[in-house]
């Protein structure tokens, strides 16, 4: 399962990203954590310190590996340096998988050894002064994008995204590539804003959404939530000593987080296991090659002075059945 945190900023989606992974560590379940926010702070929630969180590969310092290896002897691909952040997987390609060992895990993931078991952790890395005039965030999650696309993962496993900051990720096909997606609000008309954004954004792409209501104090709160958001509202999370002292870089063992926020956690787990069953992925593929086509006609094909859509397989439909690797 591929599950998205989002929000606005300061609404909680690292800290609320952070619980889960752990719970479903706890349940012992294979994680592959990827922090896609250019302001990186899931290493941290997790419970590295300053200096392993700084001293995570970036995954955009690897783009030529990663473009290389899912490459692969796909025919349609000439070369690592035609494929863009949207480039789709064909006959040929190399896919991953969440439980196995491969160079792009070796080179961009690292193993956080948590409480409850061990999650693999990737992040996009930050945006550097060198990028500046040069690049933008966008660029920095392409590499992000490129791994989802040729992701194969079962219902038993799963891969955690903590997002952008805002709607960001709708400059790029990036959001449709998730079963669930978690918008994490607050109870005020900023909190909820990003939401309708998503809402309307989702609408069009069936992307299955559900909102967490974060700092949830009192009755007023839950009821102006749901006035907002109305039965998008799946659960809410209220005060956590436990999550206070995480903050601080003292937390508790897991098994003390409190009861009620450890149950909220278990209603995203099934959220999340529920949304399995509409998994289509035929229109997963379709909507790949859509945002592929668009954006290589608005710069692709500019950039790289190919003609980007010959890259489409027209055969092709992602599947758990695929091999991990496809055969030369």
């Amino acid at each position: 399962m591929k599950i998205a945190f989002v929000g606005k900023g300061g609404s909680g989606k690292t800290t609320l990203s952070s619980l889960f992974i752990r719970h479903l560590a706890a349940n012992e379940a294979p994680v592959v954590a990827v922090d896609a926010d250019i302001n990186q702070h899931l290493g941290a929630a997790l419970g590295l310190s300053e200096a392993e969180a700084a001293a995570l590969p970036a995954m955009g310092a690897h783009l030529p590996l990663i473009k290389e290896y899912l490459r692969g002897s796909n025919p349609r691909i000439v070369s690592a340096d035609t494929m863009i952040k949207t480039t789709p997987p064909g006959e040929g390609s190399r896919l991953l998988r969440v439980r196995e060992d491969n160079p792009v895990y070796e080179a961009c993931a690292r193993p956080v050894r948590l409480d409850e078991g061990d999650v693999r952790l990737m992040a996009t890395g930050p945006f550097t002064e060198s990028d500046l005039g040069v690049s933008c965030y966008h660029s920095k999650v392409g590499a992000v994008e490129l791994c989802l696309n040729h992701l194969v993962d079962g219902a038993d496993e799963y891969v955690v995204v903590d997002m952008t900051a805002g709607s960001d990720s709708f400059a790029s096909g990036l959001f449709t590539r998730f079963d669930m997606t978690f918008l994490v609000a607050e109870p005020t008309r900023k909190g909820v804003s990003v939401y309708r954004q998503y809402k309307e954004y989702a609408r069009d792409f069936g992307v299955a959404l559900k909102v967490v209501g974060n700092k949830v104090q009192g009755r007023d709160d839950l009821d102006f939530l749901r006035e907002e958001v109305g039965e998008d509202l799946l659960v809410t999370v209220g005060h956590s000593d436990w999550v206070r002292a995480m903050e601080k870089g003292h937390p508790p063992r897991f098994e003390l987080l409190e009861a009620e926020n450890r149950m909220s956690l278990q209603a995203l787990q099934d959220a999340a296991d529920d949304s399995y069953a509409h998994r289509d992925w035929d229109r997963y593929t379709r909507q790949m090659v859509h945002f592929h086509l668009r954006n290589a006609e608005s710069w692709g094909n500019a950039k790289t002075g190919a003609d980007l859509a010959s890259q489409v397989d027209p055969g092709f439909v992602l599947s758990e059945g695929l091999s991990a690797v496809q055969p030369a």
